[in-house]
């Protein structure tokens, strides 16, 4: 539940972003992706600096959640709970149909 929920919102990113994603979740990436996570944590306790934001304590949360099993229940439990209120992020966004040729 918690990867279909996870893998719908990276599919809603630009390339770019899937990409970074991908490599960050990546099994032999562990150590990038636990300082990631804990950075944005960190980011997201501190979000009322300017630069930083409150997303980046979700975000960091679902990191972690993937090397340390104590989180992963809150966040699946958070993801489902994101998915009720919200069903359209957790949908795949259609591919665009290429315009019509006129003629």
């Amino acid at each position: 539940m918690r990867r279909h929920h996870r893998d719908a919102l990276i599919a809603r990113l630009p390339a770019r972003g899937q990409r970074m994603a991908a490599w960050l979740l990546a099994e032999e990436h562990k150590i990038p992706r636990m300082a990631a996570g804990s950075l944005l944590v960190v980011g997201g306790v501190f979000s009322f600096l300017p630069v930083l934001g409150l997303w980046m304590l979700p975000l960091g949360l679902l990191l972690l959640a993937e090397d340390i099993p104590l989180l992963r229940g809150l966040c699946t439990r958070l993801l489902v709970w994101a998915a009720q209120k919200r069903p359209d992020l957790f949908t795949l966004p259609a591919k665009e149909a290429p315009p019509a040729p006129k003629g």
